[in-house]
């Protein structure tokens, strides 16, 4: 990353240098620049590039000032000489705590290097006066002198074991100039610039525009902005067969086509709905109540696993006959694990339709009519039948409890049913789990779900806005953390979809991510990226686009819910550990985390280890094969896709787009 110093200007004119392609993200001198109190917190507030904030100012009254505000105002990070004076030193260690601001512990001669035994001293001071990143920067007269200001990054004493993404250290001065760049290759997370070499506060500072040549070359990164998603297929499957439920004629607006929703389509029209497209739109005259069994032989779900697993209960019910179900693609040999258990809970008999012995899955036949009641079962099999059952229950005559122990993908469930409350049919929902934490939506500590639903429900016609798919957006939005930035329209700040967990990942991982006010739209823009943690498990469909973006992070991330990833269009977990080793990526499943070792792009150019181009396998795995593209811009040649055309079960138009 190229941090540009900021030292002059009036915010107007400081906002235009913002904007300036080369300067990635900016330091601004609370010393030099002479905006007033309300242009600071408004920069600090609206900015969307990381930010640092940097008092070197004898006047340490007005540097906590002005250190507070931009605290206050949400700045990345501050910047306090290691020399502070101790109380300024205590306050900020502790503001910076308590407000997640990364606090940067500098040091600085302007005249010399000293021995490598004081530099060592000096990052173990500036780490015991609590330095989330040491910045260590002296005057080389040599090339010895520069080369031992990098030797911080691969010759550390025992007292300290500091990892590079943590460590800013170069030389000033002519003989210095090389390492301002060389750090970066070492794995430091930003160096300095200034945006004309005029314009330098430090000797041997380059302008932005010639450390950008320098680092990046031919390689110009990811920009762009209105990048359109298509409708999620949650919501749009769901909608589909409410409204061929439902009393009247529906329609659904923002439809996308895509093979998932067009089999949900075509399943509508077979049940005996009329549905019509026209542009976005997608009309619906549902069949109402059913007053006669339906007499279906056979249907057909595409490649959908969730429609397969919606059609099997509500078929059980409407249908009065024994049917089968068929598919395409990847669907047929993918288990419908636990499927047989559930269903026969409440009456329905599910087989191979070959009567093989061996996990159900599709092509299969179902026998029997759903039965009403009263059952527990398990949840670690994902939300998808149990959708399916929860759209059907309340057709039934009599009323139902269904609970849910150990839940998995909670968030599906919660779009079924809006999607069923936009329909008019509602069910109860009760969470077990701590409570204060379930408030806050953190789906990992909820233990069980009680549903209860009335009987004799109906369903009635309603126009629905489909919303944007967030799973579709996360590819994008990585992209943009990586490469350099993204703006996706159409997508719900409030959506209930799980995958909008990705921005969670990505402020987690250190990207800058911002929101237009009231207006469906996310952006994210690359800053200095770190390793993170996250738990995946009820939105397992982030796995690949987000072991993209720990390729890049520096240090070891650990994703969960590798487990939930089994029986997905492809083993994606095995998949995914085959795509990043072919990259070049050290990845490991331990449990059910997938561990990756990541470093920065910056750090991959400069030091020759860019992801490996060669020949890839989609796995026929329309996630796995809009990961590999988003991969390919960081790669140190062409990645051929195997298969491109299975983008089409979710996001026909990605690779146009792409291009």
């Amino acid at each position: 990353m190229i941090c540009v110093t900021l030292h002059k200007g009036t915010l107007e004119e400081i906002y235009g240098i913002l904007q300036d392609p080369y300067v990635e993200m900016a330091e601004v001198r609370l010393d030099l620049c002479t905006l007033s109190d309300d242009e600071y917190r408004e920069l600090f507030e609206t900015c969307d590039k990381a930010l640092i904030a940097t008092w070197r100012g004898e006047n340490w009254a007005r540097g906590t000032e002005l250190l507070r505000l931009a605290i206050e105002a949400g700045v990345r990070y501050i910047d306090l000489d290691v020399a502070a004076p101790a109380p300024v030193s205590k306050e900020f260690q502790k503001l910076c705590r308590h407000s997640g601001t990364q606090l940067i512990r500098s040091w600085h001669d302007f005249e010399r290097t000293p021995d490598k035994d004081f530099l060592d001293q000096v990052v173990g001071r500036c780490l015991r006066y609590g330095a989330d990143i040491v910045k260590v920067v002296t005057t080389a007269q040599s090339a010895e002198d520069a080369a031992r200001v990098l030797s911080l990054y691969t010759q550390q004493p025992e007292f300290f074991k500091l990892e590079p993404s943590r460590l800013v250290a170069f030389a000033m001065g002519a003989q210095g100039q090389d390492s301002r760049i060389e750090c970066l290759a070492l794995g430091a997370p930003f160096s300095y610039a200034c945006l004309e070499e005029a314009e330098a506060i430090a000797p041997g500072q380059m302008s932005a525009e010639q450390m950008h040549r320098r680092i990046y070359g031919e390689h110009y990164g990811f920009y762009r902005d209105s990048l359109e998603v298509p409708a999620s297929k949650s919501f749009a499957q769901r909608a589909i067969l409410c409204a061929a439920l439902a009393e009247g004629t529906s329609h659904l607006r923002g439809y996308t086509v895509c093979t998932d929703n067009e089999a949900a389509v075509k399943l509508a029209r077979q049940m005996g709905a009329k549905v019509t497209r026209r542009g976005d739109v997608l009309t619906i005259t549902g069949i109402g109540p059913v007053t006669e069994p339906l007499s279906l032989e056979k249907i057909h779900t595409g490649e959908s696993g969730l429609l397969t697993r919606l059609a099997i209960p509500l078929l059980s019910h409407l249908n009065g006959r024994t049917f089968e179900i068929e598919g395409c693609g990847t669907l047929p040999g993918r288990p419908l694990t636990g499927a047989s258990d559930i269903m026969a809970a409440f009456g329905v008999m599910l087989s191979s339709r070959d009567g093989r012995d061996r996990e159900i899955a599709v092509p299969l036949r179902v026998r029997g009519s759903l039965v009403p009641g009263t059952a527990d079962i398990p949840g670690g099999g994902g939300s998808q039948l149990i959708s399916g059952l929860l759209m059907t229950l309340p057709l039934c005559k009599k009323p139902s409890q269904l609970f849910v122990s150990e839940p998995k993908s909670i968030p599906y469930m919660f779009i079924t049913l809006d999607v069923m409350h936009q329909f008019g049919v509602n069910v109860q929902a009760e969470l077990e789990g701590d409570a204060e934490m379930l408030a806050q939506q953190d789906w990992s500590y909820c233990t069980g779900i009680n549903f209860t639903t009335k009987g004799n429900s109906r369903y009635k016609a309603a126009d629905f806005d489909l919303e944007g798919d967030w799973s579709s957006a996360a590819d994008w939005l990585v992209a943009g953390a990586v490469f350099g930035a993204a703006e996706v329209i159409g997508v719900d700040h409030s959506s209930i979809q799980a995958d909008i967990s990705i921005l969670d990942v990505l402020v987690e991982a250190g990207a800058c991510v911002g929101f237009e006010e009231d207006e469906p739209v996310a952006s994210v823009r690359k800053a200095p990226l770190e390793a993170f943690s996250v738990d995946l498990n009820n939105a397992p469909d982030l796995f690949p686009a987000v072991s993209v973006l720990a390729a890049f992070c520096p240090g070891v991330s650990d994703i969960k819910g590798v487990g939930r990833l089994k029986r997905k269009e492809s083993d994606r977990g095995r998949a995914i550990l085959e795509m990043l080793s072919a990259f070049g990526v050290r990845a490991q499943i331990c449990g059910d985390s997938l561990q990756i070792e990541g470093e920065s792009y910056a750090s991959r150019l400069l030091g020759g280890r860019l992801l490996h181009a060669g020949k890839f396998s989609s796995f026929h795995d329309h996630r796995m094969a809009m990961a590999l593209a988003i991969a390919s811009i960081g790669a140190d040649g062409p990645v051929e896709i195997d298969d491109k055309a299975c983008v089409a079960k979710s996001f026909p138009e990605f690779f146009e787009i792409f291009r």
